[in-house]
């Protein structure tokens, strides 16, 4: 799955269901920013990524397909 369809899966699975706009409030940006992060028109900057990681208390990793056991750099 894309970072768009991650997301709006996300959004539409929380009870009760969230539209663009309550993400939108929610994190801070607009409906128009969320209607484009799930069309795949644009990407999310870092502080978008992370405000959207936090609100749905998942991991980046979820969103940029990384393995859950991959190594931190202190453990290589």
């Amino acid at each position: 799955m894309s970072f768009g369809e991650k997301l709006k899966d996300l959004r539409s699975r929380k009870l009760p269901p969230l539209t663009q706009t309550d993400l939108a409030t929610a994190i801070g940006v607009t409906q128009r920013k969320i209607s484009f992060l799930e069309t795949g028109t644009s990407e999310p900057s870092l502080g978008d990524l992370a405000a959207i990681c936090r609100f749905f208390s998942v991991s980046a990793d979820y969103f940029l397909d990384l393995p859950e056991d991959m190594p931190y750099p202190d453990s290589l």
